[in-house]
């Protein structure tokens, strides 16, 4: 059987299809401001029997195509297990919020953080900055990596902290040196989060941001061991969602098995499923 996942991100959407320990498709797309569109989108570019929703707009889409959902955190926690079967300890930085999970032996989820409420140190936040300095944001972490870690970055909301970048530019500091205060100033707010939550071995950094070489350095050094980052760190939650699909069991009620069916929306006297949340 052929299983989805698919994470509704607030930046991205991503679908991963599974077959057994194979995985089949591995597809990203911006969320636009039409996620459904896009989502219909990437489905027609892979086949699957099952598809179970992740990320924050799993809810519109178990409405639309009257499949199951999973939480964020029961999905990036499978995924990162099955990718590295010693986490103990996730970070997910992505588009808009920032997550540390703590994972018994197991891989049951014992504890976790949510930051949704602010963007600062996001996916978001880091292209505002990288426009500003001039740089692609594939650009930022590895120019980060070159400079200096003396510039200190006063605030962490987006709009003022760009305000404090353009400030240092016109004071003629180098952009690598101001990147990499930038970087520190994420990986403070990081450390406090992970800190609340775990810090134990072994460390697993998904999301978008988990791309910055930089970050995933600091991160390292400041907690003395290994940064583990999966060669697509901005899937794993997606991954997660298609692992647990495929181990489903049809207990609450008729799953929809095809994707024909699954594109149809209930009408307004279908059941509505219960999450697996």
């Amino acid at each position: 059987m052929r299983a989805g996942g698919i994470d509704i991100g607030s930046r991205t959407i991503k679908l991963v299809t599974v077959e057994g320990e194979k995985i089949l498709h591995t597809l990203i797309s911006d969320t636009t401001h039409d996620p459904l569109e896009q989502c219909k989108r990437l489905m027609t570019q892979a086949s699957f029997d099952r598809i179970l929703a992740t990320g924050y707009g799993r809810h519109f889409f178990e409405t639309q195509f009257n499949v199951f959902t999973v939480t964020e955190i029961k999905a990036f926690a499978r995924g990162a297990k099955e990718i590295f079967p010693g986490c103990r300890t996730i970070l997910d930085i992505g588009g808009q919020d920032t997550k540390a999970i703590a994972l018994d032996e197991k891989g049951s989820v014992l504890k976790f953080e949510m930051n949704d409420r602010c963007a600062a140190g996001t996916g978001m936040f880091l292209e505002v900055i990288a426009k500003t300095l001039g740089y692609e944001l594939d650009e930022l972490g590895t120019q980060a990596l070159k400079g200096e870690g003396s510039i200190q970055i006063n605030s962490m909301c987006t709009v003022f902290a760009q305000s404090e970048v353009t400030s240092l530019l016109a004071r003629r500091q180098k952009r690598e040196d101001i990147a990499r205060g930038i970087h520190m100033a994420i990986l403070n707010r990081t450390l406090s989060l992970l800190k609340r939550v775990s810090t134990e071995p072994d460390i697993v950094f998904a999301g978008g941001v988990a791309k910055s070489p930089c970050l995933k350095y600091l991160v390292g050094e400041a907690l003395g061991c290994e940064v583990k980052v999966p060669e697509n760190p901005q899937m794993v939650g997606a991954f997660g969602a298609a692992i647990i699909a495929q181990d489903m069991k049809k207990t609450r009620g008729e799953y929809p098995d095809n994707i024909n069916k699954a594109f149809q929306a209930p009408s307004s006297g279908d059941a509505h499923h219960d999450s697996t949340e």
